[in-house]
């Protein structure tokens, strides 16, 4: 049962202003018992696009929490990728099987009713054909499928984005940027994890993999040739890179010590439990960090490419760029005595605030 009592308006007002967004909705119609929230963070550089995902929140306060964080992400990943948009992000409250045309056509109700500050796309356990029904009430959706003129899915690209920046990252901990032969364990084998590996099968790594669904770990062993190894027993394995592709703050006190590997490279979003905590604890450990929210922008570029127009091959051309950025920021954080994400952090609020002296005249 979700829990209600924690959401008091100081409690709520306290979070806005601590992570600085600019508005959060709070959606809820009784009738497809729709229950979600969009976190609006930034809309200096454009409008705020970033996807819906769908969970079965313990409670509001998480749910909240994930929203807040996740949208703020966004903003800083279209910043430093040089894209012209601000950061956003909803999330919907309950199973994934209460999903269904109604709730998804109201959820798109309250998206129409920002009249374009918010654009939504998908994200976890949302599809292209959610994206349809949402696409049915507000022309302010994205990820559509490659049929209705979209950019259709964009874990490929967010995956691809990911294979670069984890090659930059394995440049600056080994050398080289071949993966071949290095052990990568890769937790969590969706959508993105799975094309992630289908890169590293390719190039020759040795894979281990873990899911919170071990039918679909055991699956993805048997597709890869990978090890499949448990929830909680990927931290003890010994690698040369852990890759996060499933939910966030799975860098935190009890995991990072246990950790025995070089180079921490995924898709996940906000992987690091406390940012100022636990990023430099991974430089004091020697463990060379790439920033998620750099490395996993594959999918917002892919997603940007339908809103202004431009070809899949020019996002995929972009998202190439995620290598060189990732070095850059390695580099900036080491001559700054800092660590990877603080540094990538910086420079996305410097693009910001130099934009935001553009946009000071009418």
């Amino acid at each position: 049962m979700i829990e209600t009592h924690t959401l008091a308006p100081e409690v709520i007002f306290g979070q806005i202003a601590e992570h600085q967004h600019e508005q959060v909705v709070f959606c809820h119609d009784h009738e497809t018992g729709l229950k979600a929230i969009i976190g609006i963070h930034n809309t200096v550089l454009g409008p705020a696009l970033g996807g819906t995902r769908m969970w079965h929140y313990a409670s509001d306060m998480e749910a909240l929490n994930d929203v807040l964080r996740l949208s703020r992400g966004m903003t800083y990943k279209a910043a430093i990728s040089g894209l012209n948009l601000g950061g956003g992000k909803a999330v919907i409250i309950g199973d994934v099987k209460m999903k269904n045309e109604a709730l998804l056509r109201k959820f798109g109700r309250f998206v129409k009713n920002l009249n374009g500050k918010y654009i939504t796309a998908e994200d976890v356990n949302m599809t292209t054909k959610d994206m349809e029904y949402i696409r049915m009430e507000t022309k302010h959706v994205a990820g559509l499928p490659e049929s209705m003129g979209g950019s259709g899915d964009p874990s490929p690209v967010t995956a691809y984005g990911t294979y670069m920046g984890m090659k930059a990252a394995a440049k600056k901990a080994f050398g080289s940027e071949s993966l071949t032969g290095k052990r990568i364990g890769v937790q969590g084998v969706g959508h993105v994890g799975t094309y992630l590996l289908e890169y590293l099968q390719k190039e020759g790594a040795q894979l281990i993999v873990t899911d919170y669904y071990e039918d679909r770990a055991l699956e993805a062993a048997a597709r890869f040739g990978a090890t499949a190894v448990g929830l909680d027993d990927i931290y003890d394995q010994q690698m040369d890179i852990y890759s996060p592709c499933a939910l966030g703050a799975t860098l935190n006190d009890e995991t990072i010590p246990r950790l025995k590997c070089q180079v921490v490279a995924g898709c996940a979003n906000n992987q690091l439990k406390v940012e100022n905590e636990h990023g430099p604890e991974l430089v004091r450990r020697g463990i060379v960090y790439a920033p998620d929210f750099l490395i996993n922008a594959g999918g917002l570029i892919n997603v940007y490419s339908e809103v202004v127009g431009s070809s899949r091959q020019g996002a995929l051309t972009q998202t190439e760029k995620i290598y060189d950025f990732t070095l850059q920021v390695l580099a900036k954080a080491e001559e700054e005595g800092s660590h990877p994400q603080a540094a990538a952090i910086k420079q996305a609020k410097e693009r910001i605030a130099s934009v935001g002296k553009v946009k000071s005249t009418y």
